[in-house]
């Protein structure tokens, strides 16, 4: 663990615009969205969103954890944190953005109940400003803003992926969750382009894992003549289980354990290799995008 963390903080250290930045910086940097999506629920999507968040702050980047579920959100479940005021409550004029923030392990800012600001596109212009220019510094003062969205291709999920910088399709080896990862793939191929990375979670093994991505990536190729990044995949770890139990992030509760160091290396990934921006603000997209749906 001590080697990987001193090579992540060597890339840190590489990479300006992911240190600590002054008052001044904060207002032409913004922070890398990366959207975690899957076709079906069960597929550990919530806690490789909480897992992959943690692993990129634990050695110096600003990480926000966005909760964008739609009914029953569960990174406040999965890390002991109460997360009753959410934005929901940001729409209604009840609370602030900061006044909703979590702060969940290592430093992480948790916001809960996302899901909503597709609800806000009929407030006031007023209101609108104002919720847009708290979202608005949230990323400007992070590095990193991991969303875990709901699961399926409905258009309100599709929202907070298309806007993303970058789009994570979570499956496991099952055959129910690749033909709902294809269905996903399908809706999202023509927005998201070559954004699109493939992870397989829960696989017994590295040859399994393949198998799964080398079938989508087939099946993708010759309907729907898309072509997508597969990141290495996350083994099947009865650890994780044994963590969501005990409510403590895997990283945590055993932090050499096999899923824990596949998560460590997609994060040395992401911040090595950060994600292209993609538009100069990830909330103001996702409301836009809400906005000409309801129109």
């Amino acid at each position: 663990m001590s080697d990987q963390a001193t090579v992540l903080r060597e890339l840190i250290e590489r990479r300006p615009h992911v240190h600590a930045q002054s008052a001044v910086d904060a207002e032409t940097t913004r922070a890398c969205s990366v959207a975690i999506t899957s076709g079906k629920g069960g597929v550990g999507k919530s806690n490789i969103a909480l897992n992959v968040a943690i692993a990129i702050a634990e050695v110096g980047p600003r990480v926000c954890l966005v909760d964008a579920n739609r009914g029953l959100g569960n990174i406040d479940l999965l890390c002991r944190l109460n997360g009753y005021w959410n934005l929901e409550h940001v729409l209604t004029g009840a609370r602030s953005v900061p006044e909703i923030c979590l702060k969940g392990p290592v430093g992480v800012t948790v916001i809960p109940g996302a899901h909503c600001i597709n609800a806000g596109v009929d407030c006031p212009e007023a209101a609108r400003t104002d919720i847009l220019r708290q979202l608005d510094q949230i990323e400007r003062t992070h590095d990193f803003v991991i969303i875990d969205t709901a699961t399926g291709i409905h258009r309100q999920s599709c929202e907070f992926v298309t806007s993303a910088d970058a789009a994570v399709v979570v499956t496991t080896p099952e055959p129910t969750s690749i033909a709902d990862a294809y269905a996903l793939l399908k809706s999202m191929s023509s927005s998201c382009g070559d954004r699109i990375h493939l992870l397989v979670n829960q696989a017994r093994s590295s040859e399994q894992a393949q198998a799964v991505a080398e079938r989508l990536a087939k099946t993708s190729r010759l309907f729907l003549r898309a072509e997508f990044a597969v990141l290495e995949p996350i083994p099947q770890d009865f650890h994780v289980c044994d963590a969501v139990v005990q409510r403590t992030p895997f990283l945590i509760h055993d932090p050499d354990c096999a899923a824990t160091r596949a998560v460590r290396r997609l994060a040395r990934r992401l911040v090595s290799s950060p994600p292209q921006p993609q538009r100069s603000s990830y909330f103001e997209g996702v409301w836009q995008r809400g906005v000409s749906r309801a129109a």
